[in-house]
């Protein structure tokens, strides 16, 4: 009898067991990629990623942030799913944030090669990721190691990209967005450094220099006199809104750390860049990156592919709600 009823638990401990490596490898499943997770299924993977980035970047720079904000838009909503990259009414691709987006050749050509190399193996999440990194190389950016094996989402809502952060947002609005998603401070400011490359219309800040106020000379109060001037120039009131303005001041090209001596020295495009160096808890990263006497200092270029890797882990999909999809455009 003592010997049945051990058989008998033994056996409901062995289901339990079973059951519970099944859910933890599944809860895994969701959350978890991995460095040279094609090594085996399509280990030409990264290198057809890459060697696609960097001929469209040849014949187009601009390409560089257009594919590095397109990674971070993508994992603000819904997660680095590719759900940005979906076609159709009222798609995340349709919002007013994502109107000024580009690259969508780029990751469609990638993968086109891809699913003539290995048919159905890589995710366009992953594709993203991926360009977002060899983006940042050939602006001269330090690289770091991709984990991979993300699925593509199902669903893509424009009404969710209010989850963005926006140009005009607090620090604290930035930080209560970044934290929702696991992100702190400190990726908070070094992601944001990513604004090292690429521009800005006019339209998202020429209202910093005029009528800003209603004391002084009537612009944002923060923006260096100097500077201010060259910005009246190139965005007067009534003049071209979609003009294009480097976010980095005279380092527009290059991914390194100018961007936060330029938020230092009040030559900040964007309110909400600037006012990383108002506040004093973004201040003091800002001031770590510029190596700032007294503060423990941080590598821009390091650091900023540490909260990438963290980023782009951000809403991994499981087998039951994510695909690999055959174009990248439409879920299959």
């Amino acid at each position: 009898m003592f010997h049945k009823y051990c058989s008998s638990i033994s056996l409901f401990m062995y289901f339990v067991l079973v059951g519970l490596a099944t859910t933890l490898l599944m809860v895994q499943g969701q959350v978890t990629t991995r460095v040279g997770f094609y090594s085996r299924t399509c280990p030409r993977a990264e290198l057809i990623v890459k060697q696609t980035v960097e001929a469209h970047f040849n014949s187009n720079p601009s390409i560089a942030p257009g594919l590095l904000r397109m990674h971070f838009h993508d994992c603000f909503v819904q997660g680095c799913d590719a759900s940005v990259l979906l076609n159709g009414a009222n798609t995340e691709k349709t919002a007013g944030p994502n109107l000024g987006l580009r690259g969508w050749e780029v990751i469609n050509d990638a993968k086109t090669k891809l699913e003539t190399a290995c048919p159905g193996v890589v995710s366009c999440a992953d594709i993203l990721a991926l360009a977002a990194r060899d983006s940042v190389v050939l602006t001269k950016g330090f690289s770091w190691n991709v984990p991979t094996g993300r699925r593509d989402g199902k669903v893509s809502l424009a009404s969710e990209t209010s989850n963005l952060p926006g140009f005009r947002d607090s620090v604290d609005v930035q930080k209560a967005k970044f934290q929702a998603l696991g992100l702190n401070t400190q990726d908070l400011v070094t992601l944001v450094g990513g604004h090292t490359i690429g521009t800005s219309a006019c339209q998202f800040f020429r209202y910093r220099l005029n009528n800003f106020t209603t004391t002084g000379n009537g612009a944002d109060p923060t923006i260096n006199p100097l500077f201010l001037s060259q910005l009246q120039s190139l965005c007067p009131q009534n003049g071209d809104a979609a003009r294009r303005v480097d976010l980095d001041a005279g380092s527009g090209n290059r991914f390194d750390a100018t961007f936060f001596r330029n938020l230092q020295n009040g030559r900040g495009i964007l309110e909400s860049d600037q006012k990383l160096w108002t506040d004093a808890s973004t201040k003091s990263f800002v001031q770590r990156f510029l190596g700032v006497r007294g503060l423990q200092a941080l590598n821009f270029n390091l650091e900023f592919g540490r909260s990438m890797v963290k980023m782009s882990n951000i809403g991994i999909k499981s087998a039951t709600n994510g695909e690999i999809r055959r174009i990248c455009s439409a879920i299959n």
